[in-house]
């Protein structure tokens, strides 16, 4: 075993050919750490929804029947997986995003809740809470999706980057792979922090020549021209921003990779348990305290042995082989984030504090089943969420209640001093303790 240890929060793993053993914490590793323990929110999406049980057979669907404690009445099949976390998990029902009916769109605009009524799509809210939890940490957030190779309307994703948006609503480009992840995380050879410096100077330098060269056409424009070119500029500030950020953390050293660089064309499980470890390495380390992963959905599936597309699975009937492929699709799901709620339970964080107690995470997409855009998932966890009803299967007196009501109660409990949410004004007090 080697000893791997992080410079910047003095974390140390202990490595083996197979996987990462976090150390225990220690006293001596105290120095440089937050002085209150913070909030973290991690979103996963999935694209398309889950199978559900079509009237008149006796199929079981994913969905639980009835409201309760999961105690009291078990999980379904498809969420057995989770068996372990029953008194820590919570499923919220009757959720729908009044922003989005597109049916093949399970993440577009899903952390938005894209446009309603009088209302544009706006920002996400992931990066409402980057904002505020993230701003000290070297990434914001971190923005995560699987690389499919397929158009993401296939993938039961919708169009889009990621899970995550802008003020403007727009879309924002993700890391695509373990591969990418692993280098934004951990040091590269020759990334000492004056080869980074220049680098980024010389980044500032062409962006000063784009920016002027900008700024002189802008007086030869048409009103309408004007306005695009200052979204174009507003683009431009915020690779400013970015720049600054980077060299304000150049020297600070990342730590050192605790394996090797992943290989590409890994089968999609291996993939998101990859990305779940090095999610957890960012999260231990402080890299980031905001995490969204759009997942890959039709490399899971073919690593099942499933030969159907995603978009052929949505349609899996009422029986047969279709419908016997997506319930190991659920079940597999499962399997994986209960995998990442382990993984949350046994890592310490820089306080010595388990990153369960402090982290929300939540499972979702806009589609529940198939292309049904109402009444979607939402499967949380995690301890950083105090206030929220844990072991329960919540269903909603109102249907199709809003899905901003929901972020707004995740991002009040996260801490984020936020009393409205794009077209939302009220949070969910039927979830609360």
């Amino acid at each position: 075993m080697s000893l791997i240890t992080n410079l910047m929060n003095r974390r140390s793993f202990l490595k083996t050919s197979s996987c990462l053993l976090a150390l225990p914490y220690l006293d001596s590793m105290a120095a440089n750490t937050p002085s209150s323990i913070p909030k973290r929110m991690i979103f996963l999406g999935g694209g398309y929804g889950f199978t559900h049980a079509h009237h008149g057979t006796n199929n079981e669907s994913f969905f639980p029947e009835q409201a309760g404690k999961f105690v009291d009445m078990g999980l379904t099949h498809s969420m057995k997986a989770l068996e372990r976390h029953k008194n820590d998990i919570t499923m919220v029902r009757n959720l729908t995003n009044l922003g989005v009916s597109n049916p093949h769109g399970g993440s577009q605009f899903h952390l938005s809740c894209g446009s309603y009524r009088e209302h544009e799509a706006g920002i996400s809210c992931d990066q409402i809470a980057a904002n505020t939890i993230g701003k000290d940490c070297r990434f914001r957030s971190l923005v995560l999706s699987g690389n499919d190779h397929m158009p993401g309307q296939g993938a039961g994703h919708g169009s889009g980057y990621s899970l995550s948006s802008d003020e403007r609503g727009r879309s924002i480009p993700a890391l695509n792979s373990p591969l990418e992840l692993y280098k934004t995380l951990f040091a590269q050879e020759g990334d000492s922090s004056d080869t980074v410096i220049k680098r980024l100077n010389k980044r500032q330098s062409v962006l000063d020549l784009v920016h002027k060269d900008a700024t002189s056409v802008q007086r030869k424009l048409a009103s309408e021209d004007s306005e695009k070119l200052d979204q174009y500029f507003t683009s431009v500030r915020e690779i400013e921003q970015t720049l600054s950020r980077e060299k304000a953390w150049a020297n600070v050293p990342k730590q050192q990779a605790p394996f090797g660089p992943p290989t590409e064309g890994m089968d999609g499980a291996k993939e998101v348990n990859l990305i779940y470890d090095m999610m957890i390495i960012a999260l231990q380390s402080d890299m980031t305290r905001v995490i969204t992963y759009r997942q890959p959905v039709a490399s899971v599936i073919k690593s099942l042995g499933i030969s159907l597309s995603p978009h052929s699975l949505s349609h899996y009937g009422s029986s047969g082989d279709s419908r016997v492929a997506s319930e190991k699709r659920d079940a597999k799901i499962m399997e994986l984030y209960a995998g990442f709620i382990d993984r949350l339970k046994r890592t310490k964080d820089t306080q010595g504090q388990s990153l369960f107690d402090s982290t929300i995470v939540n499972y979702g997409s806009n589609l529940k089943t198939g292309h049904g855009t109402q009444d979607v998932p939402a499967i949380l966890s995690g301890g950083g969420a105090k206030d929220i009803r844990k072991g329960e299967h919540i269903i909603l007196e109102e249907e199709n209640t809003s899905l901003g009501k929901y972020w707004l109660t995740l991002l009040q409990q996260a801490g984020v001093k936020i009393d409205k949410f794009n077209y939302d004004n009220k949070n969910l007090p039927q979830i609360l303790v």
